[in-house]
């Protein structure tokens, strides 16, 4: 019993979803090796109507990542230089280094402290006159407020491109106006990832821009292949951004499997809720519709936390900070010289947890005693 106390926990464990699904998945890289069609085909094209019925919307672009969702997306938008867009300060630095990129201006507004997205009364507050765009982040899994947000836009006339890139699979709560419908499927375009840590995850880079517009998706194909709707006619500055064949096969195979697994994370999170419930000092993410748990983060107070995360390295058990420098204090942002208080106080007290669909309830316990134990 002792030897398996100390058994490493690690953050995120991939193998028990791979072995599941060993079979098909062999013979998925068989098939695509035979077949010649290593980069778009029939496999990308297979996927992309998959994905696009299971997300419930008209029109599914294959990319090579996220990033790159995100950067074509508002390209496809038209958005660039002059034009403002609107995003969270506490998300990964490809959401506002996607906007930088086109040569638009990345305007920061604060997030919710409880459900860690951008606050709409702050994104009320930012938009200027040169605002072209909002991009909301779905951050951990959890739907933003997207019904606040919409209306946003509406009153100002606003696209809407979501940074769905954690939430594949997530929808909107009974008591939204977009109820039951999947993240990614509400704004203008929805921007999706699949790098391998994602609950959809390929086994490299991935991503997918989705949208119920036929111009915008039509804008979309033709600026992933380098501006090219027809080969050798470019008629714009593109990119190279096309998903692997093999890994839109291996994407075909987990999909089917996803809300399963989804229900798996929230049950494992509703544990992690049950057992923090009584820890003094943790406050735990509430289980909420829709919310799919790419990740699942406690605050530590009292200045506590890197203490509670030394405690689980000693007792070989994984846990990550996302994200420990805000957005908006990155060192390219230097010169903004502005302030997101919560996202400040959020950034030295968040701490993501191990979780993943197939976590045993003994591991949970052993996260959960261990930070008790350091807190008490």
């Amino acid at each position: 019993m002792e030897s398996e106390a100390h058994d490493p926990i690690p953050v995120l464990d991939l193998g028990p979803e791979i072995e599941s699904i060993w079979q098909e998945v062999s013979e998925v890289a068989q098939r695509v090796l035979r077949s010649g069609y290593f980069v778009g085909g029939p496999e990308v094209q297979g996927f992309e109507s998959e994905a696009a019925e299971y997300l419930g919307v008209g029109h599914a672009v294959a990319l090579n990542s996220g990033t790159d969702a995100l950067v074509i997306g508002l390209r496809a938008l038209g958005i660039g230089p002059g034009d403002e867009v609107i995003t969270s300060p506490f998300t990964f630095f490809a959401s506002p280094e996607s906007i930088g990129i086109i040569g638009a201006t990345e305007v920061f507004a604060d997030v919710d402290p409880e459900s860690f997205n951008i606050d709409p009364e702050r994104v009320e507050e930012a938009v200027t006159p040169r605002t072209r765009a909002l991009m909301p982040v779905h951050l951990f899994g959890r739907p933003a407020d997207m019904d606040a947000i919409s209306d946003i836009a509406q009153r100002h006339d606003l696209a809407v491109i979501e940074d769905a890139a954690q939430s594949f699979g997530a929808r909107f709560g009974p008591d939204s106006k977009f109820r039951g419908r999947q993240t990614g499927s509400v704004g203008e375009l929805g921007a999706f990832s699949f790098y391998p840590t994602k609950n959809l995850g390929a086994c490299g880079d991935g991503g997918l821009l989705v949208t119920d517009d036929p111009d915008l998706a039509a804008r979309a194909r033709l600026l992933r292949d380098h501006g090219s709707a027809r080969r050798y006619e470019n008629e714009t500055l593109g990119y190279n951004s096309r998903l692997d064949a093999i890994q839109a096969g291996l994407l075909r195979v987990k999909l089917p499997r996803l809300d399963r697994n989804n229900e798996a994370r929230r049950a494992a999170a509703s544990r992690y809720g049950e057992w923090f419930a009584d820890v003094e000092g943790v406050t735990a993410p509430r289980v909420v519709p829709g919310h799919v748990f790419h990740q699942y983060t406690i605050r530590v107070s009292g200045g506590r936390r890197d203490e509670v995360q030394a405690a689980l390295r000693q007792a070989s058990i994984g846990s990550m900070i996302y994200y420990p420098i805000p957005c908006h204090r990155l060192p390219v942002y230097a010169d903004r010289r502005i302030s997101m208080p919560v996202t400040e106080r959020l950034a030295g007290e968040v701490l993501s947890l191990p979780i993943w669909p197939a976590i045993e309830q003994a591991a949970q316990m052993r996260v959960v005693e261990t930070i008790s134990e350091v807190l008490r």
